[in-house]
C-alpha cells in the first residue's frame, strides 16, 4: 500500500465525523460565519465588503457541501448560490 492509500484510509473515518458534526450544527457554523463576516466588514469599515461577501459565501458553500455530502443529489451538479451579504446593522 502506497504513501497516498495508507493516509486516504487513516483520514476516511475523521473526514465522516467531521461530516457528521458539520450536519448536525450547520445552523450554529452559518450563523458563526455571519457573525464573524459582520465584524470583519464593520472592523474595515467596509472597505472590503464585496471580498468579505464572497468569502463568506465560499465557507458557507463548502460548509453545505461537507455536511449534506451524504444527501441523495448532493453531487448530481450544479452550485448553491453564495448567500447574501452579512446583515447591516
Amino acid at each position: 500500500m502506497g504513501l497516498l492509500d495508507n493516509m486516504k484510509a487513516r483520514l476516511g473515518p475523521a473526514k465522516d465525523k467531521v461530516s457528521d458534526l458539520a450536519q448536525q450544527h450547520e445552523g450554529r457554523i452559518q450563523h458563526g460565519l455571519d457573525k464573524a463576516a459582520k465584524t470583519a466588514d464593520e472592523r474595515t469599515r467596509g472597505k472590503y465588503s464585496d471580498r468579505i461577501q464572497k468569502g463568506t459565501g465560499k465557507a458557507k458553500d463548502a460548509m453545505g457541501r461537507l455536511a449534506h455530502k451524504n444527501d441523495p443529489g448532493a453531487d448530481a451538479g450544479g452550485t448553491t448560490p453564495p448567500a447574501g451579504p452579512p446583515p447591516a446593522h
